[in-house]
């Protein structure tokens, strides 16, 4: 079960990359959710580790992985 403190960072990473990629939230959460499992099993199953880091290095690291996984360019 996810706690507000994970779903207050998961908004903020959602909100972080759709500003970065120029998308909105919604666009952003569906290829977190729907298109891959990044939202879950990746930021929030390594809040402990993520939230401790700036928001350059979290988007920038998110973002990595929306590439490896091709869901952008």
């Amino acid at each position: 079960m996810i706690d507000e403190d994970e779903l207050e960072f998961a908004v903020f990473c959602i909100e972080s990359i759709a500003e970065r990629l120029a998308l909105n939230g919604a666009e952003v959460y569906k290829l977190l959710t729907r298109d891959s499992k990044l939202l879950d099993e990746y930021v929030i199953a390594y809040y402990e580790a993520l939230h401790t880091q700036g928001k350059e290095y979290i988007v920038e690291d998110i973002t990595g992985f929306m590439r490896e996984e091709g869901l952008i360019c």
